[in-house]
C-alpha cells in the first residue's frame, strides 16, 4: 500500500499536467481537478499511513497511548475537498457562461473575444 500511493499520486499529477496543456477549457478544468485530488492524496500520505485506534483520549487518561490516527491531515484533506468542489463548481459556471457567450470551448476563441 505504501508503494502504490506514490505511484497513484504521480499518475494523477502527470494526467493533470497533460490535461492542463490542452486547448479545450473543459479538459483544463479536469486537469485542475486531478491536481487537487493528487495534492489531497499527497497530504494524506505525507502524514503517514497508520492503522490504529481513533484519536480519542479515554476519560481516565491524560494522553493517548499506543498507535492512533492523526486527525490533522484528515481535517486538512476534508477541508481541501470541500473548497476544491466549490471552486470547481464556480469554474464550471464561468465556463458555461463563456461557452454561451462565444459558442466555443476553445481557449484561442476566448483570447480572440477579449480583443
Amino acid at each position: 500500500m505504501e508503494n502504490l500511493l506514490p505511484i497513484a499520486i504521480g499518475i494523477l499529477f502527470g494526467c493533470g499536467c497533460y490535461l492542463c496543456m490542452r486547448r479545450n477549457i473543459v479538459r483544463v478544468l479536469l486537469g485542475i481537478m486531478l491536481f487537487s485530488q493528487a495534492a489531497n492524496l499527497l497530504i494524506f500520505t505525507a502524514a503517514g499511513l497508520s492503522t490504529g485506534k481513533a484519536p480519542i483520549i479515554p476519560g481516565d487518561a491524560l494522553t493517548l497511548s499506543g498507535a492512533h490516527a492523526d486527525p490533522l491531515p484528515q481535517a486538512l484533506v476534508l477541508t481541501a475537498i470541500v473548497i476544491g468542489f466549490a471552486v470547481l463548481a464556480f469554474a464550471i459556471a464561468l465556463v458555461l457562461r463563456a461557452y454561451h457567450k462565444t459558442g466555443s470551448d476553445d481557449l484561442d476563441t476566448f483570447r480572440k473575444s477579449d480583443q
